[in-house]
């Protein structure tokens, strides 16, 4: 879990046991804003949003190895890497970017500026591990980018303020949250919905209303795919979306829930962020 001093550029990591729930000694590390591991288990990544900087740590010493610079990337945050693992694609919030990063060399690919919109929040890789969904809040929808070549190839509008993008179990569909506004500290109550797109089509194939409104951010799907889970990230609560008929429960939480891990998940590899797993 990664802890980050608001205003300041310190912060911690806090290890959590998986089995029992319970944190362990906090590890002191320079403005941890997310967390990713490289799908190989060499390294961990630490994103230093206030510095536009990626840190490559050791995944369990957390030993600084070495840093990554990406200056143009103002507020680099979400990520997700190529089939082979060689590559990551990290969004740039503030700026409308992407960045393409070597982990295997640590180094600084390029950039790629967004035709539109202009803040590119979660970011997946399709199921081919060569194409690239990036949710953007202020396009309201999904840019596709072919990761090799690092270019934008299509657009799929969802709807307001889209953050959040998990893949259903089977591999099939792609959930998209879209938190309903294109503020940071949006209202209650917003149009919130779920998009569900047909990853074989690329197409919009449903839409779940979020009853009443709110506000879907990030989370991911329960072990046997029946349920979705997001936060409500202005609205107090989770939301546990049945995957078969859209239907939404509410769950009251504390105030303005950011992420949700759903644990444990299938898979091989941790690459981090809400608990994505190979």
């Amino acid at each position: 879990m990664t802890n980050n001093a608001e205003g300041s550029n310190d912060g911690s990591l806090t290890p959590i046991d998986p089995r029992t729930g319970k944190p362990g000694p906090a590890v002191t590390v320079d403005d941890p804003y997310n967390m990713y591991f490289t799908p190989d288990g060499k390294y961990a990544i630490v994103v230093a949003e206030a510095h536009e900087r990626l840190d490559f740590r050791d995944p369990h010493t957390m030993q600084l190895i070495g840093s990554v610079e990406a200056p143009q990337c103002k507020g680099i945050n979400h990520a997700d890497f190529s089939i082979d693992g060689r590559y990551a694609i990290f969004t740039c919030e503030f700026g409308g970017y992407l960045a393409k990063i070597d982990t295997v060399n640590r180094s600084l690919i390029g950039y790629l500026k967004l035709s539109k919109g202009g803040m590119p929040q979660d970011i997946l890789t399709a199921p081919d591990g060569h194409k690239f969904y990036i949710a953007d809040m202020h396009a309201d929808g999904v840019f596709v980018v072919d990761g090799d070549s690092f270019k934008e190839t299509g657009f799929i509008p969802t709807g307001p303020g889209t953050h959040g993008e998990y893949p259903s179990r089977d591999g099939k569909f792609m959930y998209v949250a879209n938190r309903g506004s294109h503020k940071i500290h949006g209202p209650r109550h917003s149009p919130g919905s779920v998009s569900v797109i047909d990853f074989a089509t690329d197409k919009v194939v449903k839409t779940w209303p979020i009853p009443g409104g709110g506000s879907p951010d990030m989370g991911n799907v329960s072990a046997d795919g029946k349920l979705l889970w997001l936060s409500g990230r202005f609205d107090d609560v989770a939301y546990a979306i049945d995957t078969q008929t859209g239907d939404v429960k509410k769950v009251p939480v504390g105030a303005e829930p950011h992420g949700l891990t759903v644990w444990p998940q299938p898979g091989r590899y941790s690459v981090g962020h809400t608990g994505i797993l190979r």
